[in-house]
Order: structure tokens, then sequence, then C-alpha cells
């Protein structure tokens, strides 16, 4: 392997993520999966609109938005009566890119493709089998005992990580729920496809969302289902309780995909441990429910790659690295809370339970202020540093965004003078908003050389310095100042 390359292990969202962000800023990568080939079924099935902005700026997206569901909608029952409808897709707040359903063999196709263009490929049949590191890189094994060297380890490979085991890390947490019953069928029924459906049922929940090619999806909460339960079997389940749960003529003409699951609340102790680090489900496994799984992975690769670029290019210390889980660990353990009670409120069996979620929580979440609320809180456009290691600290009622908040999309202009949307300029680049006549420019390259992009908008009263991951750096006027964040941040990872 080539001096200061990182190895990835596992190629599926978080790990192709972590490669082309990597690759985009000029880092030399390779990906291994120990799966044969590229998945054709998958699990995730919805991509937030944070998700949808990660895939922009890492130059992703391309036709996934064309390729999608718009089912933006949920709706629930409770025997034959609507009793809950919640409308996903409008936060609240400005939005680059539209959530999608859309299945996530499909994310991981239009991630391969960018990775090809940015010159990288995943090694199939490659599993990572042991691991050992000291202070210059780590070892990894390969499935077929060749041994080969990286300057760094990234762990992507799921919540049964090898990475992570073999790195000594501690992944804490139990079982929340017995199993659910899990396929993409082809029915024959009369059901809007312009939102998901669900059903509350004394027998157990069941939902509905339809997907690309007319299929739909279906989860259903079956806790009497064996662990081994073969297709045959889920698929006469299935057939018997569609119709009992959802009061529906309902018929399963073609199944597609059938399988199981129980759901896991799962963290890891530590996000890194030396030059091993790890990102995605190796590092938290949550409920399916609120679609919040694919999402945090890209979120956690995408702060990765540009934190552990500009370490392997020794423009940064190794410290730096440390705000990647100061960052984004306290965010998967509010995930975990609000997916692990979603969980709960979903399977209740006893009286008391499904009364107050019936008569109690239900009433409430159908309230419109509610409603906005959980939509904003699931998109993760929200999400945000300002408390973190690398944001200086700002008065209460400070204009927004502080250091640390996410930056919206805009329009913005080039040093040319054309007009160019400040997220197509994040691929892999730092970006400094400023007026023209601004001295932070040099500031910025001096610390930063060509990783910087400049963006000009006249008549601004202050200068902006915007991470690759969308979030706001610093802002200010004074071009020292920026000049000690910079300094400080690249070389220890905190400001405070």
């Amino acid at each position: 392997m080539a001096d200061g390359e990182v190895l990835i292990a596992g190629a599926g969202p978080a790990g192709l993520a972590v490669a082309c962000g990597l690759l985009s800023q000029g880092v030399p990568v390779r990906i291994i999966d120990k799966a044969e080939g590229p998945a054709t079924t998958s699990r995730a099935n919805f991509v937030h609109a944070r998700g949808s902005e990660v895939l922009d700026r890492l130059g992703a997206l391309g036709t996934l938005p064309q390729q999608s569901v718009r089912a933006m909608r949920i709706t629930t029952y409770l025997g034959d009566e609507p009793v809950m409808r919640i409308r996903f897709g409008d936060p609240g707040i400005r939005s680059a890119a539209p959530p999608m359903v859309v299945s996530q063999a499909a994310v991981e196709a239009a991630l391969r493709g960018r990775l090809a263009e940015l010159g990288g490929a995943v090694d199939w049949s490659t599993p990572l089998t042991d691991l050992r590191q000291d202070a210059g890189g780590v070892e990894a094994t390969l499935g077929d005992g060749a041994t080969t060297r990286a300057a760094w380890l990234v762990g992507c490979d799921g919540a049964a990580s090898t990475t992570r085991r073999r790195a000594g890390i501690g992944f804490r947490g139990g079982r929340l729920s017995e199993r659910f019953l899990l396929a993409d069928v082809r029915l024959d029924w009369d059901l809007d496809r312009s939102g998901t459906t669900g059903w509350i049922h004394p027998d157990g929940m069941v939902g509905a969302m339809p997907m690309p090619d007319n299929t739909w999806r279906i989860i259903a909460y079956d806790p009497d289902l064996a662990d081994d339960a073969a297709g045959d079997e889920i698929l006469h389940r299935l057939r018997r309780q569609l119709p009992e749960r959802t009061g529906r003529d309902v018929r399963v003409t073609e199944a597609e995909w059938l399988s199981t699951f129980t759901v896991h609340r799962r963290l890891a102790d530590t996000y890194r441990r030396g030059r091993v680090l790890i990102a995605g489900d190796a590092a938290h496994t949550h409920a399916p429910f609120g679609g919040q799984g694919m999402l945090t992975g890209l979120g956690d690769a995408e702060n990765l790659a540009w934190k552990l670029a500009l370490v392997v290019k020794g423009t940064a210390g190794q410290p730096l690295l440390d705000s990647y889980e100061a960052e984004r660990r306290p965010l998967a353990t509010e995930v975990l809370r609000g997916t692990s009670a979603v969980t709960r409120m979903n399977i209740t069996q006893r009286p008391v339970g499904r009364f107050v979620r019936d008569r109690i929580a239900v009433p409430v979440l159908n309230l419109p202020a509610v409603q906005r609320w959980i939509t904003y809180q699931t998109s993760q456009l929200w999400v945000s540093y300002h408390t973190g290691p690398l944001a200086e600290k700002s008065l209460p009622l400070a204009p927004k965004p502080r250091p640390g908040d996410r930056v919206a999309d805009g329009t913005y202009r080039a040093c040319d003078g054309s007009p160019v949307r400040l997220y197509t300029q994040l691929r892999g680049h730092w970006a400094l908003i400023s007026d023209a006549r601004s001295a932070a420019y040099g500031v910025a390259r001096a610390h930063l050389a060509d990783r910087v992009t400049i963006l000009h908008q006249a008549g601004r009263s202050d200068t902006y310095l915007v991470r690759p991951d969308g979030h706001l750096a610093w802002r200010g006027t004074d071009p020292e100042r920026l000049g000690s964040w910079l300094s400080r941040a690249l070389a220890t990872g905190r400001v405070r």
C-alpha cells in the first residue's frame, strides 16, 4: 500500500462515503469488503434531508432524487380509523437536497459511481480478520492470510465489526425487541402510494412503505417468529398478517426479498483507538424507526473524512481526530435515545403501555407543533457542534449561524465572478465567504493552501470559514483571530 494510504473495511454507505471524502482531498484509500459483490437488497430505505445534503457535498447525489419515491407522509391507523398523520420533508428550514424514499442499495451504487470518478474501487471478497497497530500505522490481516499495511484503518464494517473487536473497543447495550419480519414485495391492494401507512394492532404493528418499481417495503412485529425462520415461513406469516392487521383485502403477488431482524441498542465506548477509527453501524446500532441509521452513518463519514485528510496530509496534528468522537458520539447517544423510545412505543403489549400509546401519545403526536418538531428532529438539519471542541464560545444571543452550526446552501460569486453554489464548492474543500476586499484570504491560504475556496458576497460585514462538512468553522472580522483559530484547531483539535 502507498505511504499515507487509508484502509477502509466495509463498503456500505459509511465506508464508501469516507472513501469518497478522502479521495476528493487527495488521500489514497483502499476499501475492502467481505461480500462477494454489491448488495442488491437493503434494509435502509429512507434518506432524510441532511443525508441528501451529505451526498450532494460528496458529489454522489446524482440521479437519486429522480429514482426516489416522494412518499413523505405517514398515516397511522388504529383499527380502521386513521389516528395520526405526519408529513416529512418540510422541517421549517431550507435544505439543499430533498429527503428521499430510496433503497440503500441505490445509495451505495451512487457512492460507488462517485468513488470510480475519483479513481477508487472496492476489493470484494476481502474480509478483514485481524489487525495490529504501532506508532506508524496498522498491519491488517485479510481473509486469505495476506497482510497489508496502512497509515490508518477506518472500520465501517457493521454492527458485528471485526475492526471494532480487534481494536478492543467495547460496544455496550442490549436487545430491545423480539423479531420483526421485513419484506420487499409486490401487492395487489388499493392502498395509496403517496405515503407510508402503519397499523396499530394488538398482535403487533405493521407498516407499508411504497418503494420504487411499484414494490412495497413491509415491516411487521412478530415476536413468535423463530430466529432461523426460512423464507417460506416468513412469506406464509406475512400473507396471514397483512389482511388480519390492516383489515384490507390484500394479496402478495411476488416477494423480492424476505428477512428478519431484532432491534438492538448499542454504542461504542470510543470511536478511536490509536490509528484505528470506526464509523456508522460499527459505532452505533439502533432501531430502524425514523430512518436514522444510514443518515447518522453518512454524517459520521463526512465528519471523519475531512479531519483524517488533514492529518494524513500533515496539515493538522493527530489530536484533531479526537474532535470526531467529541462531535459525533453525543449525536449518536441522542439518536439512540429517540429510536429506542419509538421502538418501545411501537411494540408495547402491556395494557398500560397500549393505553398510553393509543389514547395519550397518538393525540399528542397529531398536534401540528409536535409534528413539525418530529420532522425537524428526524431530518438532522438541526445538528450543530457549537458546544464541541472546535467551536469558539459565543454569547447566548449571538446571531446564527454560530461556530459549529450548519450553514445552509446558497449562491455566491467565484473569483471569476460566476455564480456558484456553496455545497458544490465544499467537495473536499473549505470555503471562505467574505467581501472581495477581505484580508482573510491570505490567512486561510497560509493554513489550508489549495484546500480552501474563496467565495465572494459583496457588502458582507463579516467573514465565514465553512468546513468541508458544511458547518461553520469561524466567523468574524479580524484576520488575526482567524489565523489564531486555525493554528489552535489544526494543531490541538481544540479551541476552547
